[in-house]
């Protein structure tokens, strides 16, 4: 015979602050008390109809549950136990949330049905009701900052306090891809201008790889977390925010790193929200390489029709953005990759000419094709530097953008006397100075990836747990495009 059980509660939060919790099919392990550790199989999004979260409880126990339905225009999802360590047979589950009108709250309806070993019915309903259901409601008001009600009778005992767990990638030395390890740690409350985001996607980028290999320890003391952007969903606000709201998806980059992980307080001045087009994987993959090609193009390569621009790595995930949209603004693009693969991606990006080269020798190519470039842009660092000069057109402008061959030496300003040539090291957080400057580029990239100036970017995504991994692979010179963590 089939077990119900059903609870509600009233939620004195908004529905949106609520839903942006519990749509979160992943979540249960940062607000409820029964559960030790949770994770979704198969690099699935946690919102994804279908997905298996598999999780252990504060007992022991092991239980993995798949998403049957997720409706946020009605605020309702299902779920089942697909195996378990407790003897719940044909467990189906359903969370529904309305809004109460009075008070802008919100109304909690939990109900399941599942059967029972013989002589067990009271025992593991008393548990689900009162274990689950009800503990719950208190776990998740305290979650919320709401103040801890009693619990039931019978229910597991509430921590004084509740802290929000995060799984981030972790470095204990520097050195290789190893040193990246996944482990817990407390995700604090938004302090004032803050946010708490619950984090989906987490872009990738080589300078993340410089800060693993120790090359700036003022910049990631030990014990740290690598990543500068990531996007996902707000769960609350500190003091003092105007403009975002729980349940807003957003995007952010900052220049303090630590978004190798699942949730995350950042300054709200560096978040901008989501158009509902653009994925969370996607903004990952893009804002920060994608306002970096909006400043190398707008701001100090000024290009335009006949500019001609040199772009290494041009198969990369700045690369490929930077060659697409400098075509579209009537550039000639010669690229320089490191494979015959990869020059068929740069030429369709957007290189008329690509040089294939291991072995950083490309100038005599450039002046040949074009006379020599107006600007060049360079992220392979050292062991280019003569052949990046050599390559340079007079009153040229040579931008080094990153050091993957190892750190430029300092340049004589009497070697660019020579060609009355230009140099910088840009660094893009300067050009974010403020929110306003954000929005501006951010709505710029937006566009640009609207009008197919940029096109949606080809993303390898890797679980936050393979952090090791996707550094692995960046470094193998073997990627084509962004790579993105999926928290």
């Amino acid at each position: 015979m089939l077990q119900k059980v059903v609870r509600s509660t009233v939620i004195d939060e908004p529905i949106e602050r609520v839903w942006a919790v519990l749509r979160d099919f992943n979540s249960h392990d940062q607000w409820h008390s029964v559960v030790d550790q949770s994770r979704i199989e198969g690099q699935e999004r946690s919102d994804q109809v279908g997905c298996v979260r598999s999780f252990t409880l504060k007992d022991g126990n092991r239980i993995r549950e798949q998403l049957l339905t997720l409706d946020d225009r009605e605020h309702k999802s299902t779920y089942c136990i697909v195996d378990a360590t407790v003897p719940l047979q044909r467990y189906v589950a359903t969370v529904t949330l309305k809004p109460v009108t009075d008070g802008n709250r919100t109304f909690w309806h939990w109900e399941s049905s599942f059967a029972t070993p013989p002589g067990m019915e009271r025992e593991l309903r008393d548990m689900v009701a009162t274990g689950v259901y009800e503990a719950g409601f208190a776990n998740l008001r305290q979650h919320l900052g709401l103040g801890a009600d009693l619990l039931p009778r019978g229910a597991p005992p509430m921590p004084t306090a509740l802290p929000m767990a995060s799984r981030r990638a972790v470095l204990h030395t520097y050195g290789g891809p190893e040193v990246l390890q996944a482990e817990y740690a407390e995700a604090p409350a938004p302090g004032t201008g803050e946010v708490r985001i619950r984090q989906r996607a987490i872009g990738v980028n080589y300078f993340d790889v410089y800060l693993r290999k120790g090359w700036m320890p003022g910049m990631l003391p030990l014990p740290g977390t690598p990543g500068m952007e990531a996007a996902g969903t707000v769960i609350d606000v500190g003091r003092g925010v105007n403009g975002l709201l729980p349940g807003d998806r957003v995007a952010y980059l900052g220049p303090v790193p630590g978004a190798y992980c699942s949730v995350r307080s950042v300054p709200a001045s560096w978040c901008v929200r989501l158009p509902a087009a653009v994925d969370d994987d996607v903004a990952a993959a893009l804002l920060l390489k994608g306002l970096t090609a909006d400043m190398l193009l707008r701001d100090l390569g000024h290009v335009g029709p006949g500019t001609r621009l040199l772009l290494h790595a041009a198969a990369g995930g700045v690369g490929l953005l930077v060659a697409s949209w400098a075509q579209r603004l009537g550039a000639t693009v010669i690229g320089t990759t490191s494979s015959e693969d990869k020059a068929r991606v740069a030429r369709e990006h957007g290189c008329q000419h690509v040089i294939v080269t291991r072995d950083y020798r490309f100038a005599d190519e450039v002046q040949r094709l074009c006379g020599g470039a107006d600007v060049i842009v360079d992220g392979l660092g050292d062991a280019a530097r003569e052949q990046n000069f050599a390559a340079l057109a007079p009153c040229g402008h040579w931008i080094s953008l990153g050091q993957a061959t190892g750190g430029l030496q300092p340049l004589d300003p009497n070697l660019l006397v020579q060609k009355s040539a230009t140099f910088s090291r840009p660094v893009v957080f300067a050009y974010l100075s403020s929110p306003e400057q954000l929005l501006a580029r951010t709505q710029r990239l937006w566009a640009a990836l609207a009008d197919g100036s940029i096109r949606k970017p080809v993303i390898e995504r890797y679980t936050l747990d393979a952090a090791a991994a996707a550094h692995a692979r960046l470094e193998s010179r073997q990627s084509v495009g962004p790579l993105v963590l999926m928290a």
